[in-house]
């Protein structure tokens, strides 16, 4: 009954926090993961992530961190608002002709807001009952001009992951902690491209959506009360989007389709290490299967149309990818200037899964990154903490274009982004012990 009762109540107070993961924006990972899953993370450049002795959004990346957390409810939500420039630049050709559409794309990236909630019922001294509320997969980009180069392959692109994780982290001896948690993931997508270059050309609409499952695992280790291992494994979550092709017209002529794709496994190694009493150095390396991700194919479901002229089974559209694996390495600080004040700041670089121009899409026109971030945390009391992070991203290294989508697009992108983050951590009830949690 005690343990009903604390579930109910987790249920409960989350529940407002994660109305708002609707909110998802431009990805800001390799290919369109959302890594801004954590206000206190992200202010070392996610360096340390899947360890613990930091707060509870250490989770996301590996659910044994929720074996730390204190006694009672604990909650924690943060939101992290991305301003993104992304601009690219182009010829459109049919064979070796210029087609002279204007080069321009404007900027493609939109402002955003990407919320994560996070919340833990101690069950006992060793079981805790965890809940998480993420966005890990999104991409909104839409151009500033729909008359462009760019919009026989790209106009609109919008997808959008709502996640629910009910978590269970166990302490099975005092140095080792154990976490499993289940995956509830829906997927909604709109990808929209002119029907022809021709200027006044309307747009073809693809939308469709999806609800599947994964899972997440961990461990953690704390061989002394300053040292912190910690690795974590999202698992992949195949999806099978259903929904409709169409032009966007007032009448508009849809057909019924279906396009697969799976979205990839990630695994991260982290450590936490106290230097001194006030300092500490972390450090993370995270691989992403984007390999995965080959080609996109949508295929008709209905019987022959002027849409699915092949009829069911025929794949009316095929969008390559050919991506590769994506890393991420990352070093940070903290330094506990006060009881009351923590500082940190942290740099990574990112390995891009599209490492080749013909790999880089109009829609995800994902270059390698260099991240550049500081951060603090300010305990209001025992109960209610503040924590604030900035993060700088440098694209770096290839951002050209050579894609055929039928016409050939030869361009480069121009992408860097800001990102300025908060959240508020609340315990509810029990008393201050030796949890780690901060």
């Amino acid at each position: 009954m005690r343990l009903w009762s604390g579930v109910k109540a987790a249920l409960l107070a989350s529940g407002a926090l994660g109305s708002l993961v609707g909110i998802s924006g431009v990805a800001l990972a390799g290919g369109f993961s959302v890594r801004e899953q954590s206000t206190e993370f992200q202010g070392m450049s996610f360096a340390g992530n899947a360890t613990s002795g930091g707060g509870l959004s250490g989770m996301f990346w590996n659910p044994a961190v929720a074996a730390y957390a204190p006694v009672g409810i604990y909650t924690e939500s943060h939101y992290a608002g991305i301003i993104g420039r992304v601009n690219m630049t182009g010829d459109l050709f049919s064979g070796a002709v210029n087609l002279g559409l204007p080069r321009e794309s404007g900027d493609i990236a939109r402002d955003a807001i990407v919320p994560s909630s996070y919340l833990s019922y101690r069950i006992n001294e060793r079981l805790v009952f965890a809940l998480s509320v993420n966005s890990p997969f999104g991409l909104v980009t839409e151009p500033q001009h729909s008359v462009w180069a760019g919009q026989f392959h790209a106009r609109t692109s919008d997808i959008k992951t709502y996640n629910f994780s009910p978590t269970l982290a166990y302490r099975v001896t005092p140095t080792l902690a154990v976490g499993v948690g289940l995956q509830i993931q829906h997927i909604e997508g709109r990808l929209k491209r002119a029907a022809s270059p021709n200027p006044t050309s309307d747009n073809l609409v693809i939308h469709g959506d999806d609800t599947a499952f994964g899972f997440t695992a961990g461990v953690n280790w704390t061989p002394t009360d300053g040292t912190h291992i910690g690795l974590g494994y999202r698992s992949s979550i195949d999806h099978t989007l259903e929904g409709t092709v169409g032009l966007a017209r007032a009448n508009p002529l849809t057909a019924q389709i279906k396009a697969g794709t799976t979205l990839p496994e990630i695994v991260t190694l982290s450590l936490r290490q106290a230097v001194s009493p006030t300092w500490t150095v972390l450090g993370t390396v995270e691989w992403t299967n984007w390999s995965r991700a080959q080609k996109l194919d949508v295929v008709c479901t209905q019987n022959p149309s002027t849409l699915c002229p092949g009829g069911t089974g025929s794949v009316i559209s095929s969008l390559p990818l050919s991506w590769h694996d994506g890393w991420f390495f990352s070093l940070g600080a903290e330094h506990r200037y006060s009881e009351k004040l923590t500082l940190r700041a942290g740099v990574a670089y990112e390995i891009s899964p599209i490492q080749e121009a013909t790999e880089r899409s109009l829609r995800v026109p994902d270059t390698d990154r260099l991240w550049l971030s500081a951060g603090a945390t300010y305990k209001w009391n025992d109960k209610l903490a503040f924590d604030l992070a900035y993060t700088h991203i440098f694209g770096v290294g290839d951002n050209s274009i050579e894609r055929i989508e039928t016409l050939r697009f030869i361009g480069h992108v121009d992408a860097q982004v800001d990102i300025i983050s908060a959240s508020m951590k609340y315990r509810f009830g029990g008393e201050e012990h030796h949890h780690h949690m901060k």
